[in-house]
Order: C-alpha cells, then structure tokens, then sequence
C-alpha cells in the first residue's frame, strides 16, 4: 500500500512540475528529483508486469526480411523458454544456409565471437510426412513484442543486419491427436535414431480396432529379429523378405520409443529407434 501511494504523490508531483514549466515558471530541483524517480519507478513496475512466469510458451519470430523466417514446417512460429526470469527462444530456419547468428549489430560481430549463436540441427516433418535437417537457434530475448537487433552470417561469409521480434507468446500446449475411428489406413512414417543406414517403408499400413492402433513396419533390412515397444517383445510375422513387425502405437503425431535387434553384425545388437505416425 505504501508502494503506491508513493507513486501517486511522485506522479502528482509530476504534474504539478509540468504545470509550472508550461506557465513559464521554474522547476525546482527537488520536483525534477520527484519527476526522475517516479518515471523509473513506473518503468520498473511495467517491466515487471510484463514478465513471463517460468515455463514454455509458443511465440511468433517476426522478421523484416522474407529470406529470414521460421521453417514453413513451424508456423512461423518458436518455442519460448523462461528459467528464472531470463527468456530463450528457439526457432527452426528453413535451411542450413544461415551459418551463425550475433545478438547485436553486424559491424560488431567479428569482435565478439564468443557471443556468436551457434546452430543445432533440429528435424522438421512437412504436410506431407517428409522430413529435412535445418538449423535452429536458440536466441536470447530481453523483451517480448519489442524489435531488436540480429545479425547474421549467410554461406559466403558476410554479415547481415535484422530486426527481429518475438511477439505473442502463449502457454504451450501438448496438442493430443486423436484416435481415427476403427477401420484401415496407412500413415506416413519418420524413423530416427539408430547409424542412419536403416530405413523403413512409408507409408505404412495402420489398423485401428476397438480404438487401438496397430502398425506394420516393414525395415530395408531382412536382419531384426525382434521389436521392442513399450517393453513388450514382438516377433517378425515374415520368414522371408525385409523384416516385417505389426507393433502398436499408442498416438499419432508423437514420436514412439523402439528398440530393435539386428543381427547383421558378428553378435546381435540392439538399437534404439523412433517411429512418428501421421494420417495421409
């Protein structure tokens, strides 16, 4: 209560300050005082208004150049993470083309390497099921819905200078996919894990029965012989041919932790895998 009373009488002080200036009379030195500390106090209030409680939320990444943007897979759109008051937003590029990025303006970024952003290489999945490699960053944010400076750095070596913002951050939300009705379908299938040498067959068939979903895997290799899903083992239903599983998937849209035995080396091995199931 204190608090705002103080920046009631600070801000009537203000007033009253602009009242004798607009008539032609002098500020006195202590209303200007007044008139400095309830500015800052009211900045200080709205910064923290404005603050984001921890937690993850989806943004929009707003650019000003049509060659910078989110992957079309995004939506344009990131992911914002707040971890004890300090904001960092991860955005997926459409390309590996963007090498580096640099908080700040493009002249100074060749001073300041050790600030350089540097890429991961995230997995985007398309309308159509098919994925790529691209590069994403993960960008520190000062302020939400306020432009700022980045620069970044293309394929031949030069320095660019953006204006970026991230805008309209909500709450995120795991969006459930629901179970298609009984019947049969085929899905688009993304394999991941593993040396990068196996593949499987997309699509593959699904079948739904009393809202359970069932897969048939057919690998580019006839050496697994064995599945494990949700740690129950499952057995090739084929003798002959590339090894052939039904496993079930409990969602679409999410990435399904397998485990699968191969024996194309001097001694079986198991690897670790996932399988992400989407409707055509």
């Amino acid at each position: 209560m204190r608090c705002k009373q103080f920046i009631i009488v600070s801000l009537a002080g203000v007033v009253l300050a602009a009242s004798l200036a607009s008539c032609g009379g002098a500020v006195p030195a202590s209303s200007a005082a007044a008139s400095s500390v309830a500015s800052s106090v009211v900045a200080s209030s709205a910064v923290a208004e404005a603050a984001l409680p921890d937690g993850v939320y989806t943004a929009d990444f707003e650019t000003d150049s049509s060659m910078f943007h989110p992957n079309e897979a995004c939506n344009g759109k990131g992911t914002l993470t707040v971890e004890n008051g300090v904001m960092t937003f991860h955005v997926s590029l459409a390309s590996k083309k963007i090498v580096n990025l640099y908080p700040g303006l493009a002249a100074d970024a060749e001073a300041n390497k050790t600030a350089w952003l540097i890429p991961t290489v995230d997995t985007v999945t398309y309308a159509d099921g098919t994925t790529e490699e691209v590069y994403g960053y993960d960008i520190p944010v000062e302020a939400l819905d306020t432009d700022f400076q980045l620069a970044l750095l293309g394929t031949k070596g030069k320095w660019y200078d953006h204006i970026v913002s991230v805008r309209n951050a909500e709450p995120k939300t795991e969006q459930a996919v629901e179970t298609p009705a009984d019947g049969a379908y085929t899905a688009a299938v993304v394999l991941e894990g593993g040396s990068g040498r196996a593949t499987v067959e997309s699509p593959a068939a699904l079948t739904v029965a009393e809202g359970k979903m069932t897969a048939t895997i057919v690998w580019s290799s006839p050496n697994y012989d064995y599945m494990i899903v949700d740690g129950e083992k499952y057995l090739p239903t084929n003798t002959e041919g590339n090894s052939t599983f039904e496993i079930p998937v409990a969602a679409l849209g999410t990435p399904l932790a397998v485990t699968a035995d191969t024996v194309a080396m001097s001694k079986p091995h198991e690897i670790e895998y996932t399988l992400t199931f989407t409707l055509e």
